[in-house]
């Protein structure tokens, strides 16, 4: 099942790697790829027993210096040592709004495959358990434009504290655009 997904997303990273080269040659010669920007996350925290890694590439379309809309995917796995360990993948819709070019608002419709495997207690008490489910976030955020780089905050509106995808509603982000 975990090389399943780990299949998955080197077919997914290496298809939008190659995508994107093709897009940078032909770039010139379209007025369209001139107006799509590349960009998204990418981040890893290891700890004493705790591991995490995500990839999440993304690509919009700058109709004008107000309007951009955009697709992603995302892929990520996280492990506590004998607590639990998850795989989620999935793809994303963004729409980003510039009133001012210093202010950027955004929606964000993102739907992942969340792959749940809880240890059992080594106190014995509690049973472990496997959970495969499909989560919907619905991210409204706003941020401070830099140019490529925008800070901001993001909220999600669908934020269920018993799916354990996300600890809080609330979070930070960085968006990098080229």
């Amino acid at each position: 099942m975990k090389s399943d997904i780990l299949s998955f997303l080197t077919k997914a990273a290496l298809s939008m790697s190659f995508f994107m080269c093709f897009t940078a040659v032909n770039a010139q010669q379209n007025d369209f790829w001139s107006k799509v920007r590349f960009g998204g996350a990418i981040g890893a925290g290891f700890g004493s027993g705790y591991t995490d890694v995500t990839l999440a590439p993304q690509a919009i379309y700058q109709f004008n210096q107000y309007v951009a809309l955009g697709i992603g995917i995302q892929g990520s796995y996280s492990e506590q040592k004998h607590l639990y360990s998850s795989w989620m993948y999935g793809g994303s819709v963004i729409g980003l709004f510039n009133p001012i070019p210093q202010v950027q608002l955004s929606a964000e419709l993102e739907q992942l495959r969340v792959n749940l495997d809880v240890e059992p207690d080594r106190y014995g008490q509690y049973d472990g358990y496997s959970r495969d489910f499909w989560n919907t976030g619905l991210f409204l955020g706003a941020g401070y434009n830099t140019g490529n780089v925008i800070i901001g905050i993001r909220y999600n509106v669908l934020f269920n504290d018993n799916d354990y995808v996300y600890s809080e509603a609330w979070m930070p982000f960085v968006r990098v655009y080229f």
